[in-house]
């Protein structure tokens, strides 16, 4: 017996319930299921976005970290050089700048790492060209040093004469106790704080 000799012999109300069966099947496969699949794909889509989310700020962690650790290696580094005791007057005698007297300050201490050298210095009549390439050179020296202080005064009646009050900051980093009895070099490896560049 086929499908249709047995729908024929159905009445008509069980007739109309099968065939609103039937509607309610097409209407779920037509509609429901669709609409199930786009959500399931939309979901899947919302997590992928959220893991290149996350791998791009994972990303840019790591270079905000890479750029945070060669700036403080070369914090380190720079402060690993010390300032040879003739620099100053070097630089000013390759510039053509007198120092008539130099004063030495008590120390300032930066943290437990850190120590802070002092100087103020008076310059005899320097010329302003002669007066900047020193300062320049300070500043640029790459080692730990800057000019923390300056006065600069025309004197009267001379042209290109100034007096000069400068001062210079020398910073040096204070080794390990612990390191120097061990015999190894500090490698920079205490707090953050410590290591703070004054």
């Amino acid at each position: 017996m086929t499908f249709q000799e047995r729908l024929a012999k159905l009445e008509p109300r069980e007739r109309t319930l099968l065939l609103a069966f039937f509607g309610a099947i097409a209407a779920i496969v037509f509609f429901v299921v669709p609409f199930y699949l786009h959500r399931m794909v939309q979901t899947a889509r919302d997590d992928n976005q959220e893991i290149r989310d996350f791998i791009q700020t994972v990303a840019e962690s790591r270079k905000k970290i890479e750029a945070n650790k060669a700036t403080r290696d070369a914090m380190l580094a720079r402060y690993a050089k010390n300032v040879p005791a003739s620099f100053i007057d070097d630089a000013a005698k390759s510039n053509e700048v007198e120092i008539a007297e130099t004063q030495k300050k008590p120390d300032v201490p930066h943290g437990k790492k850190f120590v802070e050298h002092v100087q103020t210095l008076k310059l005899h009549k320097p010329g302003m060209f002669g007066l900047s390439k020193m300062l320049e050179r300070l500043e640029q020296s790459g080692l730990p040093i800057s000019v923390s202080r300056l006065n600069i005064k025309p004197r009267a009646g001379e042209p290109d004469a100034y007096d000069v009050e400068l001062g210079v900051s020398i910073f040096e980093r204070k080794t390990d106790a612990k390191s120097e009895k061990s015999g190894a070099k500090p490698d920079g490896s205490a707090s953050a704080k410590e290591n703070e560049e004054p």
